[in-house]
C-alpha cells in the first residue's frame, strides 16, 4: 500500500510492503516538492497489523499539520508503482 499526502511545498509518501523474507516493512519519504531536500526512513514491523497502526498514526499527524491525501493505491496499481519507482529513486541516492 502506499500513501501520499502534500501541502503546497511538502510531501510525505508511506509504502507499507513485505519483502522476500515475509517481513513488513514501513517505508516513510518526506521533503520539499520539486526539491532534493528530504529523506527516507525504513522500519521494521513486527506483523501487518503493526504496520498499519503505523500507518493510521502517521494519518492523523500529517491532517494535524494541514496535508492533504492525494494518493492511497496499492503496489501493483499503475499510480502505486509510480510511486514505487520514485521512492527506489531516493532510496539509491
Amino acid at each position: 500500500m502506499i500513501v501520499r499526502w502534500e501541502t503546497d511545498h511538502d510531501y510525505v509518501l508511506i509504502h507499507v510492503h513485505q519483502d522476500m523474507f515475509g517481513d513488513w516493512i514501513f517505508s516513510r519519504a518526506w521533503g520539499q516538492i520539486g526539491t532534493q531536500y528530504g529523506g527516507l526512513k525504513h522500519q521494521l514491523a513486527d506483523d501487518h497489523a503493526q504496520a498499519m497502526m503505523w500507518l493510521e498514526d502517521e494519518a492523523t499527524i500529517q491532517h494535524s499539520r494541514g496535508f492533504e491525501k492525494i494518493l492511497e493505491a496499492d503496489d501493483h496499481s499503475p499510480e502505486g508503482q509510480d510511486a514505487v519507482k520514485q521512492l527506489s529513486l531516493l532510496d539509491s541516492a
